[in-house]
């Protein structure tokens, strides 16, 4: 399954949330560098999910806010 997320860095608060069918906002605590914030959003989207992390992938958007991941179908 295809989700979309839209993440913003250097949050006060951790705060994932659903705003749509398969759309999600995310802000994440960590800066925009060196991988940390993709790194924890997937982290995000697996604990949401309920699976492990490597199984949530960035298929694109690696450098942008809006990301498209995959996560597997349950």
């Amino acid at each position: 399954m295809y989700i979309k997320v839209r993440v913003v860095t250097k949050s006060k608060e951790e705060v994932f949330k659903k705003v749509g069918d398969n759309r999600f906002e995310a802000w994440v605590k960590e800066k925009a560098e060196r991988n940390m914030a993709n790194r924890r959003t997937c982290e995000l989207v697996a604990i949401y999910f309920d699976i492990t992390t490597p199984e949530v992938r960035i298929i694109s958007g690696h450098r942008h806010p809006s990301k498209l991941l995959a996560v597997p179908d349950k």
